[in-house]
């Protein structure tokens, strides 16, 4: 999350919201979809997680249109439905329709079930992860969600990278005036943030990425191109070795890696890859699972609001450490990025303004942006 003074110029949600959405129809995704798949990485934006933004824009999603990798219209199949549960294949479309509208369907069974899970094959990015849960909270329920991604952390005691970065997201109502939100990846760092690096030239903090001769590595743009040659991995949380407890943060990674593949017989681990046995470019293949739990059927939701809400706020009222000022809580800072930015719009640096300029130009819409 950006919290250093800001200096790049800003772009008005509107504008920014408009460009992404013409160029996601320019690049074959159908206007509806094209709506959602922008509105989820302005959301990334709104919260200050720029990993997962604006900045994959045009590598993420465009640039894997155009390489046949991602089909820009999402085939949504369901293969096997209950009254609670849904498994679905994305058939290598776009993991944000595909999972737009898989919560809408969860969310409708919750509300007559109490509790209700999907697991989606074949999908791709699914943009920022507490997008889903936001789906259910703002429905007045819990999300979980979590997703395997191609490998990055290494298992503890291990160099190898085996396992994605594989967030595990909760979000809950409360009675205040935003939810908690738990998103959060299962490694240190994820491969976004360390792009954020490379892009701004700065080095990788020491212990988020192992080499294989087991020492940690901090040239960004050495981690990226190790990531994929698969000389590098990331850490999970908790660190190398077990010390400072990071076979926990391997142990929810592989929780996740399981939920995602497992549910519905998909690809994992090292399946989970863009080339093929003869180097050929291929489609990720990723696996989602999602969970909606409607309080109603539990204690009601305005009880379980009060209840989260007096919990949050008697954990921020706790003692502070010395030269601290203030306690948060999950989803409070991200609240207070988007108090900053809902009328200054999105900050958007060099990198990102050149590939918008080229995506414009490439497609020759009618657009121009206020740092030219």
């Amino acid at each position: 999350m950006q919290t250093e003074k800001e200096s790049r110029p800003y772009l008005s949600w509107e504008l920014i919201g408009n460009f992404m959405e013409d160029a996601f129809v320019a690049y074959g995704v159908p206007r509806e979809d094209a709506k959602i798949c922008a509105d989820v990485l302005m959301e990334s934006d709104r919260q200050g997680i720029e990993s997962h933004g604006s900045n994959r824009f045009k590598p993420i999603y465009l640039d894997r249109i155009k390489e046949g990798i991602l089909n820009p219209v999402t085939n949504y199949e369901v293969v096997k439905e209950t009254p609670s549960t849904l498994v679905v294949d994305a058939h290598d479309g776009m993991g944000m329709v595909a999972s737009h509208r898989t919560m809408q369907s969860l969310i409708e069974k919750a509300h007559t079930n109490g509790i209700a899970m999907a697991a989606v094959r074949n999908s791709s990015h699914y943009g920022i992860a507490g997008y889903w849960s936001l789906m259910a909270v703002r429905a007045g329920m819990i999300g979980i969600t979590g997703t395997n991604a191609r490998s990055s952390i290494a298992p503890t005691f291990g160099v190898e990278n085996m396992l994605g970065t594989n967030p595990l997201t909760f979000g809950m109502p409360t009675d205040e005036d935003f939810p908690f939100m738990l998103d959060c990846a299962t490694s240190i760092s994820q491969r976004g943030k360390i792009e954020v690096y490379a892009r701004t030239g700065q080095d990788t903090p020491e212990g988020v990425v192992i080499g294989h001769d087991g020492a940690p590595m901090t040239d960004s743009q050495e981690i990226l191109q190790g990531l994929t040659a698969g000389s590098a991995a990331l850490t999970p949380l908790g660190g190398i070795g077990e010390e400072l407890g990071g076979y926990k943060g391997y142990g929810y990674a592989t929780v996740v890696e399981i939920l995602s593949a497992a549910l519905q017989a998909g690809s994992f681990l090292k399946l989970i890859t863009n080339v093929d046995a003869a180097g050929n470019k291929r489609p990720y293949h990723l696996g989602h699972f999602f969970i909606v739990i409607d309080p109603e059927a539990f204690c009601g939701l305005e009880t379980f609001k009060k209840i989260a809400g007096d919990i949050l706020r008697d954990l921020r009222a706790s003692q502070k450490a010395p030269g601290q000022d203030r306690i948060y809580t999950a989803g409070e800072k991200e609240w207070l990025v988007w108090q900053e930015r809902k009328d200054k719009g999105v900050p958007v640096g060099e990198a990102v303004q050149k590939e918008f300029i080229a995506v414009r130009d490439e497609k020759k819409l009618p657009y121009r942006f206020p740092f030219e």
